[in-house]
């Protein structure tokens, strides 16, 4: 009798420990597919010189609940860097020079995740800056969407896509959005 009862605790023990442990593994595994399904497939990427850019940039990722990713330059643009009206300007040169491309200190380590890239920058010389096409230029965006908004004050897009668009030509390029002093509200209207 003392072995059969010690028998049945031990077989007791077993099943409990299988099923702990079978619990455990279907607990793991929901929370995988649970962090799995939390990836958003939306990222938004911008450089942002003066923080024009950036307050844009905020409000569309919450609009379109995104990923949102900040183009920061290797080298940090001065307010010098940026005088628009010295022709020696960094800015100047750079945008000038349509071959220039700004090295970029930060990556996107997951860009496969993403199916729809919406890209923002403020419009220099009419069209986005330089480093732009660096960023555009690091991934292989064949097949995503790509959605230019911008930045602006007063000009419009230009001849952007002109420039942008050889950068990833397997994309599937939008037009611009001009995200302009908009709020949350205007943004939405326009995502649509």
């Amino acid at each position: 009798m003392k072995r059969l009862t010690t028998i049945l605790a031990l077989s007791l023990t077993v099943i409990l420990c299988a099923c702990a442990g079978n619990k455990s593994e279907q607990g793991s595994a929901q929370q995988s597919n649970s962090e799995n399904m939390k990836k958003k497939t939306t990222l938004v990427a911008y450089f942002s010189a003066t923080g024009t850019t950036k307050a844009a940039a905020e409000k569309l990722a919450e609009v379109v609940d995104a990923d949102i990713h900040e183009i920061q330059p290797e080298t940090p643009y001065s307010d010098a860097d940026l005088n628009w009206h010295n022709q020696q300007s960094r800015s100047s040169v750079e945008m000038k020079d349509k071959s220039s491309r700004p090295a970029i200190k930060n990556k996107v380590e997951n860009m496969n995740q993403y199916t729809t890239v919406y890209i923002g920058y403020p419009i220099w010389w009419y069209i986005a800056p330089t480093i732009i096409n660096t960023f555009v230029e690091q991934y292989n965006l064949e097949g995503k969407t790509v959605i230019p908004f911008f930045t602006s004050g007063g000009s419009e897009a230009g001849e952007t896509m002109k420039y942008l668009t050889p950068s990833a030509p397997k994309a599937n390029w939008k037009e611009p959005i001009n995200l302009t002093g908009k709020s949350k509200e205007e943004i939405q209207k326009l995502v649509k």
